[in-house]
């Protein structure tokens, strides 16, 4: 059998030879499932340094799985760069890690089995006119909606910069717009996205991971922990497929009609594990997989 391919973790930011604490557990995990792991300066790579970023690493590497922190799109397609520069090459291709980390990659592949979306491209502190949004939201049906960036929404400001009553109020959609794009500031990924707002049970929230186009793991969403979801998967293989990622995730609640919904699709590299979820199960099971 072959050696496992070879991981790529997070250094401590202050202690830069040791791994940031937060993946402490996988890195152990990575060791003891027989692969080899190593340390990047993420710091660096945020902030476009990439020959510091990788500075740590062996040449000829070749394959590599990155598991860590988030990272723009952008900042990755040059870190992709990078690691090829010193014979490395990462298992997700920046065209994939864009594909299934921003809504617009993956929507249309899901659009049957997640809320109605529209979007439009916005640079961190311009949020768009109101005439624009109201342009934008034409496609959708009046009533609730929220409002995120391509990646991430600010859910915890739900009145404020996430939830919107009623999307035909152009005013009040402006509004929580403006205050999506003041809170994000430099870290508003690619624009803003309006979705349709739909009512779902509260039972919590399920993610799977999915290794090579099928579900190797269900468990809660991390805000979720203490759910026990058993979500039916069968309406979400042809897309998952269809998006041809090595390594996947999807979050799912149950509509309250008993439907389950696609909430996210993420590149599992930078998705968050939750309680439940041993890093020996989740970084054995990635380590198993070529």
């Amino acid at each position: 059998m072959a050696d496992p391919i070879p991981f790529l973790f997070p250094g401590d930011p202050l202690r830069p030879r040791r791994v940031d604490g937060f993946f402490a557990d996988e890195h152990a995990a990575a060791l003891h499932a027989g692969a080899e792991a190593f340390l990047i300066d993420h710091d660096a790579l945020v902030r476009g340094d990439l020959r510091e970023a990788v500075r740590g690493l062996p040449r000829g590497l070749g394959p590599v799985r990155y598991r860590g922190w988030m990272v723009p799109s952008g900042r990755y397609a040059e870190f992709a760069r990078a690691l090829d520069e010193r014979g490395c090459r990462p298992v997700v291709s920046a065209e994939d890690y864009r594909r299934a980390h921003e809504l617009p990659g993956w929507y249309a592949l899901f659009e049957e089995v997640t809320p109605r979306s529209v979007w439009c491209e916005a640079d961190p502190g311009c949020a768009p006119d109101p005439g624009e949004l109201a342009e934008l939201v034409r496609p959708l049906r009046s009533g609730p909606g929220i409002v995120k960036d391509y990646v991430k929404s600010r859910k915890h400001e739900w009145d404020q910069a996430c939830f919107v009553p009623d999307l035909s109020d152009t005013g009040a959609l402006h509004r929580t717009v403006a205050e999506l794009v003041r809170l994000q500031q430099e870290d508003l990924a690619g624009g803003v996205v309006v979705r349709e707002f739909e009512r779902f049970d509260g039972a919590g929230e399920a993610r799977v991971w999915w290794i090579g186009g099928e579900p190797a793991l269900v468990g809660p969403h991390p805000d979720t922990p203490g759910a026990v979801p058993a979500p039916d998967l069968d309406p979400l293989r042809p897309a998952v497929a269809a998006l041809g990622h090595p390594f996947v995730t999807t979050d799912l609640a149950r509509r309250a009609d008993g439907a389950w919904r696609v909430v996210e699709v993420g590149d599992g590299q930078v998705s968050g594990r939750p309680e439940g979820i041993t890093p020996d199960r989740l970084i054995g099971m990635l380590a198993a997989a070529r």
